[in-house]
Formats: C-alpha cells, structure tokens, sequence
C-alpha cells in the first residue's frame, strides 16, 4: 500500500472535495482521482460515494480511514526518530572491551554521556580475542583492544599508550623508593591474574631473563579484585598503569619504577573498515580523537 496514495485519501476525505484536495496537495484534480482510482484497485473496494456532496466515504473508506492515520502518524514517527538519531537525542551505543580496556574509555564515554544523555551506552565485557569477530558481524559498533587485528575488513585506531607498572600498597617497604632493581622484587608475593596473556607471558619471561624467581601465590580473576589486594597488603602486583591512575592520585597505591620493566601496552578501537559508522558511535569516535 502506497503511503502516497493514502495521504491523497485522508486529504479527500478531510476536505470533502477531490477539487480541494488538489489545491491542498497542489495537484491537478485528475491526478488526485487517478490516486484513489488506484488505492481503491488495489483494494478492491470503492472509499467514496461518487456524486454526494460533499464526497462521503463508504464503510470500507471509514475503516481504511482509520488505520491510514494510523500509517501516516507511524510515518512521521518514524521520520521523526531518524531525526533524533542524527541529532543524539536517542539511540545506542554498542562497545565491546576487555576488563582493562575500558579504563582508556571511561573519559570519552563521560564526556560522550554528559553531551548526549538520551542515547544508550552498552559496554560488553568479553574477551579481547573475540572483539573483532563481533566488529565484524554488526553485533558491536566499535571494540577496545590491544592488538592491531588481522582481518582486513577491520581498522584499528590508536586511542591510548599505556605500560605496565608496579603497584604496592602504601605501607608496603617498597613505596619509599622511587625506582627498584627487579632483583629486589625476588621475595615478593605477585598478586596474578589468572587470565593468560601475552603482556602476563612477558612478565614471566622478564624474571627469568634477569634469573629472579617471581613468586605468584595468588591469581584473581579480575583487575579490581588484584588492586583491593593490594591495597589490603597482601602483596604487590604488576598492571596496566591506565588501571590504577585513580589509586595512585588519591594515594591508595604507590607506584615503583622497575628499571628492567619496558612493556608498553597500546590500546586500539576497531571498527568496520570502509563501513559507515552510527551517529553515536561516530560521536565517541569523534571525542576520542579530540582528547
């Protein structure tokens, strides 16, 4: 069903006149009747009674009536909707980002909700392996990671340059000194993430370089799980530094330069390459850049 033609419908029968409802739609009177001629084809029913003045509908043109407002109001809405899209008054933003990732994000994404509180942000915690294939299938609109992925269909844009750093509770002996030999750090008790990793794996292979043994009595599943340990004293532990930037300015960690530790770690948002991007991720896009 043409909403064209519905649109003719409900001016004729608002006006009463096929006439009239020409000069509102600024068309001739027979191309309006060529329209109702067509709509009432392709139903199979007559909408008005030829020859009443003022033209009058028929049972089926009442019903239709109703049900054309009906499109036309859903039209509109819709038109209206695309609108606020474009504008940010509304929608979603979809990211996926591994535990530590999203610390690189958590500026933008204030900035982002302060300018455009009426859009959705959804953050997917998962792993970063899985990120790009997700990309990739439309079920994210952008990813956080810290690999450049191989898949040529994808982009990666460098958002942050971060390392990893020593984090010690500040009670701990160690938080006097500014700077440390990692063959200081051999009777220390590593709070570990469980999770395996390539900047873990460097870690370990750093310690065996320098033939000190690295202690890891504990794992936790989680960043946060790994710095309230360490806060509680109950060891020291090896982050990115982009995870404890808040700890360490409010004091609640200290962080010791390990002459030997130069791991840097980027962290990259990928998209679709040559794809469009949503309004609101192109926004977050946008703010990442300017910051």
């Amino acid at each position: 069903m043409d909403l064209g033609e519905l649109q003719v419908f409900l001016t004729v029968a608002k006006e009463g006149s096929f006439s009239r409802a020409g000069e509102r739609l600024y068309r001739t009177q027979p191309a309006i009747s060529l329209a109702i001629r067509k709509l009432e084809d392709s139903l199979g029913q007559p909408l008005f009674i030829r020859g009443a003045r003022p033209v009058r509908l028929t049972d089926a043109g009442t019903l239709l009536k109703d049900y054309a407002e009906r499109l036309i109001n859903l039209r509109d809405e819709v038109k209206k909707g695309l609108t606020e899209l474009e504008g940010l008054k509304r929608g979603e933003l979809s990211l996926g980002v591994n535990e530590s990732s999203i610390h690189a994000l958590l500026p933008a994404l204030a900035k982002f909700r302060e300018i455009h509180p009426g859009v959705q942000v959804r953050v997917h915690r998962m792993f970063s392996r899985d990120i790009p294939h997700e990309v990739l299938n439309y079920r994210l609109d952008l990813g956080a990671i810290s690999f450049v992925p191989r898949d040529a269909q994808l982009q990666a844009t460098e958002i942050l340059k971060d390392e990893l750093t020593l984090v010690v509770n500040p009670k701990h002996v160690l938080a006097k000194k500014r700077e440390v030999d990692v063959s200081e750090l051999a009777n220390e008790d590593f709070i570990a993430h469980i999770v395996e990793s390539p900047f873990r794996r460097r870690v370990i292979e750093l310690f065996a370089r320098n033939r000190t043994a690295l202690n890891m009595p504990i794992e936790m599943p989680t960043i946060e799980s790994i710095k309230r340990f360490v806060q509680m004293g109950m060891g020291v532990a090896i982050v990115p530094r982009m995870c404890v930037l808040w700890e360490i300015d409010h004091g609640w960690m200290k962080e010791v330069k390990v002459r030997q530790l130069n791991i840097p770690r980027h962290v990259y948002l990928v998209s679709r390459r040559g794809a469009r991007l949503p309004h609101a991720a192109a926004e977050l896009v946008r703010i990442l850049r300017g910051e």
